[in-house]
């Protein structure tokens, strides 16, 4: 934020004249030696036009800022809506990069109620802040029986979103968490962090594969796992377009082997992170994914005393797997940002959120379930990287250059979160939705179909792989550019 130099005042406008608004005002009234003075607040509410709020007047409604910040002198905003929708907040940012000003934040509501920043400490504008996520609100008593005392196995534990749900599962105090996963490296780190910030919590770091029955048995036989979260998965799309066989390998027969595990040693719960790209999939990755939910179902059908459930969302923000660590890699090295195609749309939450909405979602499922998470609106990715330029105080097309490559094999335009075949119904909790997993016939059959592919998996025959793929999917194209 600008600071006074002592030598004159700091004329500052504040969008949003609710309490966080007022809170702005008041924080720098205390602060008197930075100089920095409110000149006026914009707001959409017509009740507050002409009137003030902490004896600062409400100059106009957002669509003024432009206008209102060069007829009053105004040499910094702060936009101060912590609970506004990210179409709002990518809006307010648009005008405010329109005045040429500085332009900072209110940190959002969760983040507030988290205690993880306080009001005073008013930050630049991050990509979270785009997005204008609600604040989840979860059972928590419920989630402390659910997890409290029990024995956790995460797989896929040093990922983006594993190493997530490692974070949230220790604040409830489980009797044990197996934090499993084929890297090293990784494991090692999110077994480190929990050992600092949750020392009481015990802990089991465990490199291995969900892929070796071996393995498994060894875990499930010594730490009898009661709850299972299954977020092992190849995630790259063009990279299992050319590795389908890798897909099946990891994404479908890991998943077969853990579910039978767990059956076989009396799980009670395991919940697999399924994905958008499982809905008629275009690629082999969701092909995979959709494959892997529909043996969970054709398991818990048959009887499973384990509730087996999937959670299907789209992209985690930030995570290794999502645009955004290769956008900032890209400004980094001077641009230019390559997107597949202007038009191009992907869903969009924070980690966070993600991680604490598959915890409410196990604890939802009574087994046989695909739970949807509520993502949102569909961002734009040209747009996203225009912010992210800006974020980085460039201006996109001048200091980077935004290139477009076309859609990469396995790629939509536009990923769904379900299928109007699918039924969707809501649940209790307001962000979770529940659909019908499928046809009888497509469940009864993906048994035989996942040994079949196995099979062509092992042989190294790609080719017929895909094929055979596309027979089940048919939006999946044969036609391979493969050089690998």
């Amino acid at each position: 934020m600008t600071k006074g130099n002592g030598e004159g005042e700091v004329r500052t406008l504040v969008v949003g004249a609710g309490s966080a608004g007022a809170m702005v005002v008041g924080e720098m009234a205390c602060r008197p030696e930075h100089g920095f003075v409110v000149a006026g607040f914009l707001d959409d509410d017509p009740a507050k036009m002409g009137t003030t709020v902490s004896g600062v007047p409400v100059l106009g409604p957002v669509s003024d800022l432009v206008s209102v910040v060069e007829e009053h002198d105004i040499q910094q905003i702060v936009i101060a809506i912590p609970s506004a929708s990210g179409r709002t907040i990518r809006d307010v940012v648009r005008l405010a990069e329109e005045t040429g000003r500085p332009f900072m934040i209110v940190p959002g509501v969760w983040e507030i109620l988290l205690g993880d920043v306080e009001i005073s400490q008013i930050r630049q504008v991050q990509l979270d802040d785009l997005l204008g996520r609600e604040t989840v609100v979860l059972d928590t008593d419920e989630m402390t029986d659910y997890v409290r005392g029990r024995s956790v196995l995460v797989t896929g534990a040093g990922g983006s979103i594993g190493s997530e749900l490692v974070r949230q599962v220790a604040s409830f105090r489980p009797g044990l968490i197996v934090l499993m996963g084929r890297g090293e490296n990784s494991v090692y780190e999110i077994d480190l962090e929990i050992s600092m910030s949750h020392p009481d919590v015990e802990r089991v770091a465990l490199v291995g594969s969900v892929t070796n029955p071996t393995t498994l048995e060894s875990a499930f036989r010594r730490h009898e796992p009661d709850v299972v979260f299954h977020a092992a998965a190849h995630k790259h799309v063009h990279l299992m377009e050319s590795y389908p066989e890798e897909a099946i390998r990891n994404n479908v027969t890991g998943t077969k082997t853990l579910v039978d595990t767990a059956v076989r040693h009396g799980t009670e719960r395991l919940v697999m992170l399924s994905t958008d790209k499982a809905v008629r999939p275009h690629g082999i990755m969701g092909a995979s994914k959709r494959l892997a939910e529909l043996l969970l179902i054709d398991r818990a059908r048959s009887g499973s005393p384990t509730k087996l459930v999937a959670v299907r969302f789209g992209n985690v923000l930030g995570s290794r797997g999502s645009v955004v660590p290769m956008f900032k890699s890209q400004i980094r090295h001077g641009g230019p940002l390559t997107v597949t195609h202007p038009d191009v749309t992907r869903y969009f939450m924070t980690i966070r959120e993600a991680a604490m909405l598959v915890l409410e979602a196990g604890f939802l499922g009574e087994g046989g379930e695909i739970f949807v998470l509520d993502m949102g609106d569909p961002i734009r990715i040209s747009e996203l990287a225009e912010h992210l330029i800006r974020l980085s105080g460039m201006e996109p097309g001048k200091d980077i250059a935004i290139e477009y490559c076309g859609l990469r094999p396995g790629e939509k335009l536009h990923e769904e979160l379900w299928t109007a075949d699918e039924d969707l119904q809501s649940t209790r909790h307001p962000k979770i939705s529940v659909v019908r997993p499928g046809s009888e016939r497509e469940i009864g059959e993906v048994r035989q179909t996942v040994t079949e592919l196995e099979e062509l998996a092992e042989t190294g025959d790609r080719e017929a792989l895909v094929r055979r793929l596309a027979q089940l999917f048919p939006d999946i194209s044969t036609e391979r550019n493969d050089e690998r």
